[in-house]
């Protein structure tokens, strides 16, 4: 059995401050070749993701990395003991990204022949991430396209491949697609079917950033926790060991997966076997405390992969029924607040070299289009105006719990939901949200819905410490600028500076 990577480090741009490496804000693209090694190296992450999905890819990574750091990666052997791991285009999802996807199976088909002129082991790249999976088809068709692509180059270049099949792991990104079995069960019929054998093992991730941006805090919690109940339950019934994977970032409504909430962390998603160290993660707080919580996730999280919270039918039923009464309140609320969202949204800066993006990040209403930003950009642009996007819906998300008589179930499988909404709290600005709401009924719901939060943790919300005091005012600036149309961008800067994380 291959060693399971409980850390991977990915390139989602969320950092607010300089990179620990390079110093630089701006993570370019020949620069990620020295931070996939100190990744590895300095943080003792087990896994890097190299993105083909929503940016631009250094094409030569394994010569790179092998050449440049040869003594390390001799030691320290990419595909089995650190893993380099690709996230691919979705085909279908992103049409634009299909010429991306051909170079990245050649990559990894020309990555074992690489490692074999070092001697090191082969092979390095055996595993891809399909983002936005929503049918176990689309998996079948990518594992039947490898085959060929593998096939066709051994004939083209008179030489074998090793690499006769890739691991493709699902990315579910939407609450309803978390909860579908199906998906898993197609593909694994498909494995048994074809290869006469069913697999050991699956490596199962599941989202946080892009369902909470489409569905809101709860639902999308709710649904994450289904999905690793009945993904490990999936896994008894068909014999196959199963490793959920949650990407998450450092704020509450993109994961709150952060140094110094790292014991909250390993006992919100018991069950899982991996996480994500995103850029904030790595670049907003202090190295020592960075590398300790790594070390506490690498070696707390796999003790934790059979202890999750068993969802019933009964129970799954239940939030899937609130998820889409919650969904459609979230939808409703944000969509009118599109032209604002992307004007504070264009103004966070960009920290990598990304491609156009299209996907799951806007709402189809009527004759147009919604179009939001992405999920980073999206929970930045709310912070910046002092509404944490983590109490959007989420009052009147509580309401429909009690009505549906499941608080108690809520707060079961949601086991930091006081918690992450207080720390929320602690960066709302009540005035910004008064003006808002004075002219906008969108943002007036989003105050009732901060009355209900408030009433449900018998607590008043807002700043704590002069930490975020001063979030508050560089806040107050960002909106008073903003309505008089003049520039906002540093007081956006270091409001993020301070909660340490762009969004």
């Amino acid at each position: 059995m291959r060693k399971i990577p409980v850390t991977m480090a990915t390139q989602h741009p969320d950092n607010a401050c300089a990179s620990p490496f390079s110093g630089n804000h701006f993570v370019s693209t020949t620069e990620e070749i020295d931070e996939c090694y100190n990744c590895f190296s300095k943080l003792d992450v087990h896994e890097y993701m190299w993105d083909w999905e929503g940016k631009f890819v250094d094409e030569a990574v394994i010569d790179r990395l092998f050449s440049k750091y040869h003594d390390y990666f001799k030691e320290n052997q990419l595909g089995k003991d650190i893993f380099l791991t690709f996230r691919i285009p979705n085909m279908w999802e992103e049409g634009h990204g299909k010429h991306r996807l051909p170079r990245s199976f050649m990559n990894a088909i020309s990555a074992e022949f690489a490692a074999k002129n070092f001697s090191f082991h082969s092979t390095p790249i055996f595993e891809m991430i399909l983002p936005m999976t929503t049918s176990g088809d689309q998996l079948i068709h990518l594992q039947q396209t490898f085959w060929k692509t593998a096939k066709a180059f051994s004939q083209i270049f008179s030489t074998e491949s090793d690499l006769q099949e890739i691991e493709f792991i699902p990315l579910l990104e939407d609450v309803h697609t978390m909860t579908d079995i199906s998906i898993a069960d197609t593909y694994v019929d498909f494995l048994e079917h074809t290869l006469k054998k069913k697999p050991e093992y699956l490596r199962v991730f599941i989202a946080r950033s892009d369902p909470a941006m489409n569905a809101g805090l709860i639902p999308t919690m709710l649904a994450v926790k289904a999905a690793i109940s009945n993904y490990h339950e999936f896994g008894k019934r068909r014999g196959i060991k199963i490793y959920p994977w949650i990407g998450g970032g450092s704020l509450p409504f993109r994961g709150g997966v952060n140094p110094e909430n790292a014991d909250e962390i390993i006992d919100e998603y018991k069950g899982t076997a991996s996480i994500t160290i995103q850029s904030a993660f790595r670049s907003d707080y202090p190295m020592d405390t960075v590398t300790k919580a790594i070390r506490k996730f690498n070696t707390q999280i796999p003790k934790n992969i059979d202890t999750y919270k068993n969802v019933s039918k009964e129970e799954l039923a239940l939030i899937e029924q609130f998820n889409t009464r919650s969904a459609k309140v979230f939808q409703a609320t944000i969509e009118p607040l599109a032209a604002i969202i992307n004007e504070l949204a264009s103004n966070l800066p960009d920290r990598r070299e990304r491609v156009q993006h299209v996907g799951l990040y806007g709402y189809a209403r009527g004759d147009g289009t919604v179009k939001l930003p992405r999920a980073i950009k999206f929970t930045g642009a709310f912070y910046s105006l002092g509404v944490p996007p983590e109490y959007i819906a989420t009052g009147r998300s509580l309401r429909i719990a009690k009505e549906m008589g499941m608080v108690d179930l809520v707060e079961r499988l949601y086991v930091n939901l006081r918690r992450d909404l207080t720390h929320a709290g602690k960066y709302l600005n009540k005035e910004n949200l008064a003006l808002l709401s004075k002219d906008n009924e969108s943002f007036a719901s989003i105050a009732e819905d901060v009355k209900e939060i408030e009433s449900y943790l018998g607590e008043t919300l807002g700043p704590k410490t002069s930490r975020h005091m001063l979030h508050r005012n560089f806040v107050s600036n960002v909106y008073h600028l903003y309505r008089a149309g003049e520039d906002y961008q540093q007081s956006l800067l270091r409001a993020a500076e301070i909660r340490k994380s762009l969004g």
